[in-house]
């Protein structure tokens, strides 16, 4: 199947929301943390699959701000998945050679989440392979409100009139400033929406949707995803072709 991929044709930037471990762990007749325990094995294959076809970022929809509403017991267990799996995902981020960002109001996640993000994000900072993006307690109307609310102080301070606010200055000040948005957002679980990820950056992003719930999300419907993207025409708004 990798076969098929023109290596030439890959977007730099991949979103994922990876929807569906409740309904997945519902099939098995157990709880939803059995199904965000068992979507590790997906994340470590779209993490692999994205290094070795040389994708340049990939970003995963971790945890919104919208997901502190759910039952507590389901988010102290993500929270505490969340830094067990930083921990033994370590190796494999330094043999894949991948760089761990993250994106969101991450100074609010619990303490022990927040310092193994941090030593994560540091311990792999010199490397220049994959940037694996976590958006943790994250939502485009936070990115882009935060944003707002900077660009305002700056404007203040410089004394720039409104109309000289462009979108060069406003995108500067985006969580994502630093990386290109997402030419491919993948949705597992066959939903259609985008729930409040990355608004502003997924104005032009060709949407893949997928029926596999996410715990099931191997390498190969990553490169399905691939090809489904390769046979667009990105017009941007303009007319290509006839």
């Amino acid at each position: 199947m990798e076969k098929e991929l023109d290596k030439s044709n890959l977007p730099e930037h991949i979103a994922v929301i990876m929807d569906g471990n409740g309904r997945w762990a519902k099939k098995q007749g157990a709880a939803r943390v059995f199904g965000h325990k068992n979507a590790i094995k997906a994340v470590r294959d779209a993490v692999e699959g994205s290094a070795e076809l040389g994708i340049k970022h990939l970003s995963l929809y971790a945890f919104s701000t919208e997901n502190w509403a759910r039952p507590k017991m389901e988010v102290d267990a993500l929270m505490q998945l969340l830094v067990s799996t930083i921990k033994n995902e370590m190796k494999t981020l330094q043999d894949n050679n991948v760089r761990l960002t993250a994106i969101g109001d991450i100074d609010k996640l619990p303490a022990k989440c927040f310092k193994e993000l941090k030593y994560a994000i540091e311990n792999t900072a010199s490397n220049d392979g994959l940037n694996l993006i976590l958006a943790l307690n994250y939502s485009g109307k936070w990115d882009i409100l935060q944003a707002v609310q900077k660009v305002a102080q700056y404007a203040k301070e410089k004394n720039i009139e409104p109309e000289n606010i462009d979108h060069s200055l406003f995108e500067s000040y985006l969580s994502t400033a630093k990386v290109p948005d997402p030419e491919l957002l993948i949705r597992t679980s066959g939903e259609f929406r985008i729930s409040n990820f990355m608004l502003w950056q997924m104005a032009y992003t060709e949407i893949y949707i997928t029926e596999i719930l996410w715990p099931d999300f191997r390498k190969e419907h990553l490169i399905e995803a691939l090809k489904n993207y390769q046979k667009r025409e990105r017009r941007f708004g303009k007319v290509l072709s006839e």
